[in-house]
């Protein structure tokens, strides 16, 4: 939970800071430094945090790398910045060199918010071309944390990393070829559901047809899937008695939860996840409003959506916990209220 914060609050800060950031140095002390500290690494230590580090090829001397982290007087990950506007995807060659004449496993190519983990599973001593793991430290999922905790001091352990970078490379590589087939699916993926379903010629005419009806066979039985759990958590709730409320009955067949309501409800998630975990941001239904609460609790309203109506609000509320209605033209419009969503995270998690 410690890294979780650290994290956050580094993330908090580049929103803060990367416009006022100009220049590749700046990069490295206002973003990437803070996150080696948050490995655990003494960034003022030179035994232990290198900058400049040699990494000569060959007949080429001079060479160096932004940084490495030492242990037992050995490199065990080389770091490449870039500034903070810059693209990585064109600067992977230059680390790619720098790891074959270094005695590291691992490398990290970054732009203080895009991060790149490389390591040689392909080819020993070889730097792979694609990286392990990767992630923008602006919208970090937990599972993504778990992966960085990892390579903090107190836990590294290379051979944990490396077998573990492995499951990590085929998962992206198979979550990438799932979103590619459901996006677009191929012929070998329409065949595998049409033979199940059609008992005649797959022709070319039919292969076309089921090619739409499998693309909207899964893209509905996603979303299907999501609506009952949020469904399953309003309907769980609606069972417990409202705290801080007085003892009203609710009718609950007078309840009706719209789609454009949990639509509401995930941009509102979409939002706060920046600053909290999902699980942790909890809607309730009600007659004449969708509440949305943190951790489940009825004094700690995150925000209101009033959709029912012939004009549409959200209710925000400040510090004294009041609440003030602002107009929607659209569900859309919740994202103009980015600022204060988050601001209304920090009234309950200084408690």
């Amino acid at each position: 939970m410690e890294l979780n914060n650290q994290l956050k609050s580094l993330a908090d800060k580049i929103h803060q800071l990367k416009d006022k950031i100009e220049t590749e140095e700046s990069t490295k002390h206002a973003f990437v430094l803070p996150f080696i500290n948050i490995l655990g690494y003494d960034t003022f230590n030179p035994t232990e945090v290198v900058p400049e580090f040699t990494a000569d090829l060959g007949l080429k001397k001079g060479e160096k790398v932004d940084y490495a982290i030492i242990q037992n007087n050995e490199p065990i990950l080389i770091i490449e910045c870039k500034n903070w506007k810059e693209n990585l995807s064109v600067h992977g060659s230059q680390l790619f060199r720098y790891f074959h004449v270094t005695k590291t496993r691992f490398a990290l190519l970054t732009n203080g918010i895009q991060y790149q983990f490389f390591t040689d599973l392909d080819e020993k001593n070889k730097m792979d071309p694609k990286p392990f793991l990767e992630f923008d430290i602006t919208n970090l999922k937990d599972n993504v944390v778990n992966e960085i905790a990892k390579f903090h001091k107190s836990s590294f352990d290379v051979n944990n990393i490396v077998t573990n970078a492995s499951s990590l490379k085929y998962i992206k590589e198979i979550r990438k070829q799932i979103n590619e087939e459901l996006t677009s699916p191929s012929n070998e993926f329409v065949k595998l559901f049409a033979s199940k379903v059609y008992t005649g010629r797959l022709t070319e005419k039919v292969m076309d047809e089921f090619k739409d009806l499998v693309h909207k066979g899964f893209n509905q039985f996603i979303s299907e899937k999501i609506n009952d759990r949020l469904n399953a958590a309003i309907n769980k709730e609606a069972q417990n008695q409202m705290e801080d409320l007085p003892e009203t009955i609710e009718d609950e067949s007078k309840i009706n939860t719209s789609e454009e309501e949990l639509e509401a409800f995930r941009i509102v998630v979409a939002i706060l996840r920046r600053k909290l975990p999902t699980n942790r941001i909890v809607c309730r239904d009600t007659q004449s409003y969708f509440g949305i609460l943190l951790d489940d609790n009825n004094r700690k309203p995150l925000c209101r959506l009033h959709l029912n109506g012939s004009k549409k609000y959200i209710g925000l509320f400040n510090d004294n916990k009041n609440e003030s209605k602002q107009p929607l033209n659209s569900i859309d419009d919740i994202y103009l209220f980015e600022k204060e969503l988050l601001e209304t995270v920090g009234l309950y998690e200084v408690e």
